[in-house]
């Protein structure tokens, strides 16, 4: 199971809006070779973390499997993501992401990765904060109930229950 985050919350350059864009990096990223879509959660509309200016962001997961017969690398899985997210106008790490809370027009994060854990190379998996982010783990709950965090050993359900409230409503 290959679970990846999506949010935006700024429009794109080509005019779409943020669940505009997050709609279309699902059809991009059900492209990329080897990964077949499973499931996507609904939408979510949900204040920025920290509490700032910034509009509220949309936030989903989407749950894909490997094709039998492939193989696929987290890293190269990462460049595809990325490739999704220049297109849709967001700066890469070469020209200068701005900091990891800013506004965005589109956010894909690898959530888990068949329960892979790894502390090195990029990407970090499990995704270092998912645990603490209701803007993941409600949607992630909603796509694929019986997951379980490869290192905490919890559903995102129970992970989401430990939460302080957060500013998050379904679409």
């Amino acid at each position: 199971m290959i679970l990846i985050a999506i949010g935006a919350n700024l429009g794109g350059p080509d005019g779409r809006s943020p669940i505009e864009t997050c709609r279309w990096s699902v059809s991009m990223m059900d492209l990329l070779p080897g990964l077949q879509l499973r499931g996507l959660s609904g939408w979510y509309e949900t204040a920025p973390i920290p509490v700032s200016s910034q509009p509220a962001y949309i936030n989903a997961v989407a749950h894909f499997v490997v094709e039998p017969s492939c193989q696929i690398d987290p890293t190269v899985l990462l460049a595809g993501l990325m490739a999704i997210e220049a297109r849709a106008g967001r700066p890469s790490a070469v020209d200068g992401r701005r900091s990891p809370n800013a506004a965005r027009t589109l956010d894909l994060d690898i959530i888990d990765f068949d329960g892979v854990v790894r502390a090195a190379p990029d990407p970090i998996l499990p995704h270092p904060r998912a645990h603490l982010r209701a803007f993941v783990l409600a949607p992630l709950a909603a796509v694929a109930p019986a997951w379980v965090h490869p290192v905490l050993g919890r559903t995102a359900g129970a992970l989401l229950a430990d939460l302080p409230p957060q500013q998050i409503r379904r679409l």
